[in-house]
């Protein structure tokens, strides 16, 4: 088995090229970075008083309030706006629930569907103003996610380690 879960044409003992080793650990890098970047994006907000506030400057509601007219979709950001401090810490957990699982690579899948979901509604809101639209920083999130999702992690985690136990016992 290779670390996707597909039988290989590799024997015991047959030595792999340096590509087909880069291939295997192809999104271990990309995983690293989105878990490493959400952790710290998550704990940043959670920690900084003045953004889970409704009021005043640097806070959730104050930078809703700006993209408001110019997001995709104005009734999410109106949505976020009755509550911006529970939309805070909600965007912030979410954060630092996705970086954590997929820097663990448990439930690997989920973790980068939460993440493509908060980058799809921060893009759709917060950076949807930005021109030209590469100019924004959550459409690129987004797709970056979207590797994770379809693959999720399938070695060097707490789902491979599992998946074979599972495998084990049967």
């Amino acid at each position: 088995m290779n670390g996707y879960g597909e039988r290989g044409s590799y024997g015991l003992g047959e030595r792999r090229t340096l590509r087909e080793q880069a291939s295997t650990y192809a999104l271990l890098p990309l995983r690293i970075f989105l878990g490493v970047t959400f952790v710290y994006a998550g704990l940043d907000k959670l920690t900084d008083s003045a953004f889970l506030s409704a009021t005043g400057s640097g806070s959730i509601g104050e930078m809703m309030r700006g993209v408001r007219d110019s997001s995709a979709i104005p009734a999410l950001v109106d949505l976020a706006l009755k509550s911006p401090e529970g939309f805070g810490y909600a965007i912030a957990t979410g954060e630092l629930l996705v970086g954590l699982g997929t820097l663990v690579g448990l439930w690997a899948r989920l973790a980068a569907l939460g993440g493509a979901l908060i980058s799809l509604s921060l893009w759709l809101t917060v950076s949807w103003q930005a021109t030209p639209y590469y100019y924004g920083n959550d459409l690129p999130y987004l797709m970056a996610w979207l590797p994770l999702v379809l693959a999720g992690a399938p070695l060097l985690s707490a789902d491979a380690f599992l998946a074979a136990r599972r495998r084990r016992s049967m």
